[in-house]
């Protein structure tokens, strides 16, 4: 009678074991998502004198892995016709460690070339970790997909923070600052081994969804909405933070003090990250969060240009607040919206390639608005005017209906 107990306790600390690996494995992923691409932005002037490269050359940068992500996004779900998708998730962390270690070699083609391959790396994870996750937690998705947004958006802003002080003041100078994110990239790859043998039967049911009948999304009237939602917010996310500090120096604020505005914004973000994947979960339709983010956009939008410098900080946190409400939103649709793991990644891949491709163009037209009206009044009117279009295209992703069922 004793045996078959043990027996089973033993399988069920196995499975706990596992579990937690599992978890793990996500948090690290989901780290490696944006601190090796935040990391530049702070070091972006020494690589331009290190290498002796022009303004223009050094700011392509930033936007070539936007352009990257455009362009492999749509790939990904591909990739696992082929391979499951825990090896297709090691093999793209594995590719990033190569492409960070090119990165750092310290020539303007490397530069280049390895900051493809990360951004194609990245991609790939990116639409491939909200399936896995929507696959493996299924009962737990809204706490999962908040866990993997948390770790992303905190790493991202690690990279930010961390970047300046590794190259100057430790005299590792900018590649040596770059290169320090294999560290964390190795080590992902160490915990994700387990993934590549466990739950063999995740990997059969990803790749029997994948022989049924190939899915059409760009006839989805759905799928559009979500493409477009994940698309405005992408485009408000990188136009800010791009120009946001430029902005608040005419408001009398100093370039530290809108550093520091800038921090406040993305540590505004976290909360709203982990909360707001768990109640859109709990919610059979999304569409209340989606006009809360809306009206906290809009109202700190007009609260940077209309309102006086002493609420500054206020705005900057309801912006915060808002973004973070809506990229949450952007993460859980592609699960919410799908009805299994091949849908979500198809549909991930198609928001992801369009919406970064938006998010590319964002801070150029924005920066063209100023430089043709010499004033900040109508490129913020202009992100009012893609809040809009977020409510109106998050009230349609919010509703309970698939992608498949909405043609």
């Amino acid at each position: 009678m004793r045996i078959p107990q043990i027996e089973q306790e033993q399988r069920s600390s196995m499975q706990t074991k596992k579990r937690i690996l599992t978890v793990v494995g996500v948090i690290l992923i989901a780290a490696n998502l944006r601190a090796p691409i935040t990391a530049v932005g702070p070091v972006l002037s020494s690589i331009r004198d290190n290498l002796e490269i022009s303004n223009t050359l050094a700011g392509t940068i930033p936007t070539a892995v936007l352009f990257t992500f455009a362009l492999f996004s749509p790939f990904a779900p591909k990739i696992t016709r082929h391979f499951s998708i825990e090896s297709t998730l090691f093999m793209a962390i594995t590719l990033l460690l190569v492409g960070i270690g090119i990165r750092s070699v310290g020539r303007v083609d490397t530069l280049f070339l390895g900051t493809i391959i990360i951004g194609s790396s990245i991609a790939v994870c990116n639409v491939l970790l909200p399936s896995f996750i929507k696959h493996q937690f299924a009962k737990k998705l809204g706490l999962m997909t908040g866990v993997y947004a948390v770790s992303m958006n905190l790493f991202g802003a690690i990279g930010s923070g961390v970047s300046v002080p590794i190259s100057s003041s430790l005299g590792f100078e900018w590649s040596g600052s770059l290169s320090c994110w294999g560290f964390l990239t190795l080590l992902t790859m160490i915990f994700w081994i387990p993934q590549l043998k466990n739950n063999p039967e995740s990997v059969d049911f990803f790749q029997k969804e994948n022989k049924k009948n190939s899915i059409s999304l760009w006839r989805s009237k759905m799928a559009w909405n979500v493409t477009l939602f994940m698309g405005t917010q992408s485009f408000i996310f990188f136009t800010v933070i791009s120009w946001l500090p430029e902005i608040l120096e005419t408001k009398g604020l100093n370039t530290n003090e809108g550093g520091w505005m800038l921090s406040l914004m993305q540590l505004s973000m976290l909360p709203a990250t982990f909360i707001v994947p768990i109640l859109a979960g709990h919610f059979s339709k999304q569409q209340i969060l989606v006009l809360i983010s809306f009206l906290l956009l809009v109202v700190g939008l007009l609260g940077i240009l209309f309102g006086v410098s002493f609420f500054i900080p206020l705005w900057i946190i309801m912006i915060g607040i808002g973004i973070g409400m809506a990229f949450s939103l952007a993460m859980m649709f592609f699960s919410l919206r799908t009805k299994n793991i091949q849908e979500a990644a198809e549909l991930s891949g198609m928001a992801q390639s369009l919406g970064y491709l938006l998010a590319a163009i964002g801070p150029i037209l924005f920066g063209w608005l100023h430089d043709v009206t010499y004033h900040w009044t109508v490129p913020l009117l202009m992100l009012i005017f893609i809040s809009v279009i977020i409510l109106i295209t998050g009230v349609n992703s919010g509703k309970n209906v698939y992608v498949t069922s909405a043609k």
